[in-house]
């Protein structure tokens, strides 16, 4: 087995002529499910969708320039909307063992998956609230260096600009994961991203990447805050 770290704490392994790409957390424990290879935490794309995104990056050689991007260091502070049961939280929360990860999750069935996730680690902050309404939590949240969305409602760009403008430092990074079909069922999804992006502010585009074969009709949308942005 061949193990190479890319950067920031994420690797890309060779187990038996396959890709994969994995984390390293304090304790090599599973978090739902998935193999420890050597102390790493192998990361699903078909679980994960910042996985799934890591992954297509690296198979077109740019993985050590998205990583780059994200503006993830051991000590970031990150803003996850949309944490569901913790799955990508748990990785994430891997990559900032100095850092926060503040996991806004609606929905009190995946938020009580998510606190038996909290109680193993101390840096994973949950927070039970709407991402739509940024200002219910703004006394937990410090300025963040990521914000990470992932959440199934219609105006995934409005949330996203609402929480950049509020959260995000200036020349900090967004990933934005369009999920076409929460949006408009019945249009194409390929145009309901388009409109979504031309609905984003504050933000300067890096780059939109279709997350097939991992997740059909979802896209990821990496973007930076204006430095002249509020």
């Amino acid at each position: 087995m061949q193990v190479s770290e890319v950067l920031s704490g994420i690797y890309v392994l060779d187990l038996h002529g396959e890709m994969r790409i994995a984390t390293r957390p304090k304790v090599p424990v599973p978090v739902y499910g998935e193999r420890i290879v050597e102390g790493l935490r192998i990361w699903d794309p078909h679980r994960s969708k910042l996985a799934a995104l890591l992954i297509k990056s690296h198979l077109a050689g740019g993985l050590a320039t998205l990583v780059s991007e994200l503006n993830i260091r051991p000590d970031s502070k990150v803003l996850y909307l949309g944490a569901a049961t913790g799955t990508t939280v748990s990785h994430v929360s891997d990559l900032v063992p100095d850092g926060l990860v503040y996991a806004v999750e609606f929905s009190p069935r995946s938020m009580r998956d998510l606190l038996g996730l909290c109680q193993a680690r101390d840096n994973i902050i949950p927070l039970l609230e709407d991402a739509s309404l940024p200002e219910r939590y703004a006394s937990f949240l410090e300025p963040a260096d990521l914000v990470y969305q992932d959440v199934a409602q219609r105006n995934q760009a409005e949330i996203a600009s609402r929480n950049v403008a509020r959260y995000l430092k200036p020349g900090g990074t967004l990933v934005l994961i369009i999920k076409a079909r929460s949006v408009d069922v019945t249009s194409d999804p390929k145009e309901v991203c388009r409109a979504e992006i031309e609905r984003l502010e504050g933000v300067e585009l890096i780059s939109v990447s279709n997350l097939r074969p991992y997740h059909q009709d979802h896209w990821a949308v990496v973007a930076r805050k204006l430095a002249s942005a509020p």
